[in-house]
């Protein structure tokens, strides 16, 4: 009974979250890199934590206590964010909801191997430990480090820098965690605290970022899908778009003109293909696969070459680009 009250709650939880994106955002293969991430940082802690212990001038009888109200934190923190930074920046992760899934994912793993631990190690039958341990330790855990991802990607929508976001969240999830820690109030009154402020942040977020999702789905969509339209029909150079291309032809030879025009038609093309494709899962239908998505992404890629950077920059207008595109590729493969 001990192991499922400690185990089952944050796993629970976990579904939960990814049975409620409508958008069906998350892949399993990247959840369930998430979660060994998670079980691995947990491992890391124990001993970085453990050199702690051994290495603190304090007195014995203090130091756990202190080493969990002021160290843990930093330290455990730190480790499961880690994977979030590379996910971000590798553009794996797009909008709110799947930041905070593969934030929670995370936490999950820690949680998971965490508890196993104090199974195996803590010789108490009492099942309000491990209610406490399974209900609020573990949601906990799951919990900061989805507000670490909530607060990264909120900042990646207005088009902020990573590095603010990225400590203020790391700030937000380590004073989280202390609190908890510190345990001010009786265990259970903690437990329910936590459970509730997490489900509640959770489901706020999605709702939230679901219709922020489809908005930005609305917007761009309609857009592309006309501007693509008159770029096969050869009328490009009416649109608002195609008289600022020719404002700035002759800042770039004819060659890279001709690159930015094939760049701009397929990067539409593309962009259309993975909006409809998260169309697609919202409605539960299924993806066709496209078995040239291989070669026009590789295409694409030698044509950002050929513009190079400052080309990219001149027609970013045009394509009102951002820091969703790698994530948009994604939606594609």
């Amino acid at each position: 009974m001990q192991v499922l009250v400690a185990l089952l709650p944050v796993i629970i939880f976990l579904i939960v979250l990814v049975l409620l994106d409508s958008f069906k955002l998350v892949k399993t293969k990247l959840l369930i890199v998430c979660i060994a991430w998670g079980i691995s940082s947990s491992i890391l802690s124990y001993f970085a934590n453990t050199g702690f212990l051994e290495s603190i001038p304090m007195d014995p009888d203090r130091l756990p206590a202190f080493l969990s109200k002021y160290i843990s934190p930093f330290v455990e923190e730190t480790l499961k964010m880690l994977l979030l930074i590379i996910l971000i920046k590798r553009g794996k992760i797009g909008f709110m909801i799947d930041g905070a899934i593969y934030g929670f994912a995370i936490g999950c793993g820690f949680a998971i191997l965490e508890n196993i631990y104090y199974l195996y190690s803590i010789h108490n039958n009492n099942i309000l430990l491990w209610v406490v341990r399974g209900f609020g330790t573990a949601i906990m855990h799951g919990g900061a480090t989805s507000v670490i991802a909530i607060i990264i990607m909120n900042a990646f929508d207005k088009q902020k820098h990573l590095l603010v976001p990225l400590l203020g969240g790391w700030i937000v999830a380590v004073i989280i965690h202390s609190f908890y820690n510190h345990f001010l109030f009786p265990p259970l009154v903690m437990m329910v605290v936590i459970l509730m402020v997490v489900s509640f942040t959770e489901i706020t977020i999605f709702r939230l970022s679901e219709g922020s999702l489809r908005k930005w789905l609305e917007l761009e969509f309609d857009s592309e899908v006309k501007l693509l339209a008159l770029i096969r029909k050869g009328k490009f150079s009416m649109t608002k778009s195609g008289e600022y291309l020719i404002s700035i032809k002759n800042r770039f030879s004819q060659m890279v003109v001709v690159d930015m025009l094939a760049y701009i038609s397929l990067y539409l093309e593309l962009s259309i293909k993975a909006k409809g494709n998260l169309m697609l899962h919202e409605a539960g239908l299924p993806v066709k696969a496209d078995p040239d998505i291989k070669t026009k992404l590789n295409e694409i890629n030698s044509l950002e070459k050929n513009i190079g950077k400052t080309g990219l920059i001149a027609i970013s207008p045009v394509l009102r680009t951002s820091r969703k595109d790698l994530w948009k590729w994604s939606m594609l493969k």
